[in-house]
């Protein structure tokens, strides 16, 4: 039994290693040709691997992405759950904090553009299934971190209800930077009201977000 033990979970392991390398490659392909352009002869290609092979795994397409998807999700609580906790997060004056979040959610949407649109895109066809609300449920989990994170500075923020001021100042970052990052139509009937880069961007958002919350941002 401790033989079989032994053998069993380097082979375990390496399957692993195998999906993780094609989740990896999906996420890569999503990210370059969209939903639409995402097919399994196109993933097998950037993975290294046959369709066949893909398809002992995964019975079709939309398995496969909500696998990859799935992943990303649970992974990126995995890195929230190790990372900055509410006592560290007190420690940074708030303002500061503010600027270093706002400031990460703009580089990361803005850097992950093309595949945070594929995401939305796909979740969106798969309302109503067991797939959408185990992602939903995750991506909450995470918002709720966050918000929690903000609240370790609760006695400085002078809105009303904290906790309401937090949860809707960072819905109304997150949903500027989808209507203007990643999922953006034609803007130039607009440019003249909008930040002239992603610095005047951060800065903006930052400022709105501290104001709604009732902080003074104090100038350089």
């Amino acid at each position: 039994m401790t033989k079989a033990k032994k053998t069993l979970a380097p082979q375990q392991e390496r399957s692993r290693e195998s999906l993780r390398k094609l989740q990896k490659a999906t996420a890569e392909v999503l990210g370059q040709h969209g939903v639409e352009g995402t097919t399994i002869p196109r993933i097998a290609q950037h993975a290294g691997l046959t369709p066949g092979a893909i398809y002992r795994r995964f019975h079709d397409k939309d398995a496969l992405l909500e696998a990859t998807i799935l992943g990303i999700l649970e992974r990126q609580e995995e890195r929230i759950k190790g990372g900055l906790t509410p006592d560290k997060a007190a420690q940074i004056p708030l303002p500061l904090f503010a600027e270093q979040v706002v400031g990460g959610m703009v580089l990361s949407y803005r850097v992950n553009a093309a595949l945070l649109r594929a995401l939305r895109t796909f979740a969106l066809s798969r309302q109503n299934t067991g797939f959408y609300k185990k992602a939903a449920k995750l991506e909450a989990r995470a918002f709720a971190h966050a918000v929690e994170l903000f609240m370790a500075h609760k006695k400085e923020i002078r809105h009303p209800d904290p906790s309401v001021a937090v949860s809707l100042g960072l819905m109304m970052v997150s949903s500027m930077l989808y209507d203007w990052v990643v999922m953006p139509t034609d803007t130039s009937a607009w440019k003249q009201f909008l930040p002239k880069d992603d610095q005047e961007l951060k800065q903006e958002l930052t400022r709105a977000f501290l104001s709604y919350l009732g902080v003074e941002q104090k100038r350089g």
